[in-house]
This record gives structure tokens, sequence and C-alpha cells, in this order.
């Protein structure tokens, strides 16, 4: 059975809304986009786990602003960028209701109805990770049906103090087990958590 895992920057106060640029996600009157970039210069260890996760991930999985973001870009650079080559040749799965075909970035299924179901038979298939990067209002579905099964997050020292939140109101109590911690030399924290259900299950298997 596959892994998913929800892999996101963060600021300190949870803030996960429009960290690449300052146009990615106004919604709400934000205005904080890009936030993450004085982060972005990755140290050793940053680029080690970065490069485990994609070792380890066979597809991903995106909502729909994220994946048009990414379908905007990605198609366009050389597959000798590593991300590239990962992003462009590998799986890739959008939940909308909305698109009526995946943008024509290749190897891209749309994902329209179902989506708890779907997904739990993705999760089914033999294979490696399913990774989810951004994808914010998806991200919460996941979490509401149980479905994530591990939490990779870069915590970066910064307080916005208003945006988009990983975790929202409405949401049930979630008890996690910390899996890893590191820290980074730009003092970004590098966390892995695992809700205790999908991390008794993960032992058991």
């Amino acid at each position: 059975m596959r892994k998913l895992i929800v892999s996101e920057f963060l600021t300190l106060d949870g803030v996960m809304q429009g960290p690449g640029s300052p146009d990615e996600d106004r919604e709400g009157g934000f205005e904080h986009g890009g936030w993450q970039m004085p982060y972005a210069n990755f140290d050793e260890d940053q680029m080690r786990i970065i490069g485990e996760a994609i070792a380890a991930t066979d597809a991903y999985l995106f909502g729909r602003k994220t994946y048009e973001i990414m379908a905007a870009h990605w198609p366009n650079q050389p597959d000798t960028d590593v991300f590239a080559a990962t992003l462009n040749g590998r799986p890739k799965y959008v939940v909308s209701r909305t698109l009526s075909e995946p943008l024509g970035w290749r190897n891209s299924t749309l994902i329209k109805s179902d989506v708890a179901q779907t997904i739990r038979r993705l999760k089914e298939q033999p294979g490696r990770n399913i990774s989810v990067l951004g994808s914010g209002e998806l991200v919460q579905t996941l979490i509401r049906h149980d479905l994530v099964d591990e939490f990779s997050l870069m915590v970066n020292p910064l307080v916005l103090g208003n945006g988009k939140r990983l975790f929202r109101e409405g949401l049930s109590p979630k008890v996690m087990r910390l899996a890893d911690s590191k820290t980074s030399r730009n003092g970004v924290l590098m966390l892995t958590y695992q809700p205790v259900e999908a991390a008794v299950a993960g032992q058991a298997r």
C-alpha cells in the first residue's frame, strides 16, 4: 500500500498561502505572496531531504490551483533539471470540478468525482509514495477523510499574522507522532509528522 505524503512550506504561525510568488494566491486580500523565497537557498540537509522525497515518489496529487501554476511552468523546463524531469515524467493526478481536461501536461489524469474513494484506490495500488505539493483546499479534504499518512513540513522562521493555514478551523483533533526533525543553517525546521493511526498502520506493514 502506498503512503500519501503532504509536503508544505509553512510559516511559524502555520500559513501555507502563496509561498512562491506575490501573485500566486491573493485570495482574501493576502499581500504576503513570495514569503518563502528569502529561505529558498536550500542547504545540503534540505537538498538531501528533497532528493530522498523525490526518489521515494512515483506519483503526484494536486488541487486545481496548484496544478495550474505547476502546469504553466514545469513543462517548459529542461529535463536536465531533476525537478522538471520528475514532475514531467511521473504520473500526476489533479482534483477539480471545473477543469474539463488536464491542460496538456503529460502523464496527467483528471479526478472529477468520488475524490476520497478514488484517492483511496490509488493508495491501495502497489508502488511508492504519492506526494501532495501545496494544494491547500485539497489537503483539507484529505485530512477530513484520514487519507494522509505523513506531513513533511518546512517551517520557515517567519510570522505573517494572516493567510490560509494548513490546519484550519473545523477539523477534528489529530494526534501526531514526530517521525523526524532537522534544522537548516537558515533556521528552517524540517519536520516529519505522522498521524498516530497512520504511524501504527505503517509499523504493522
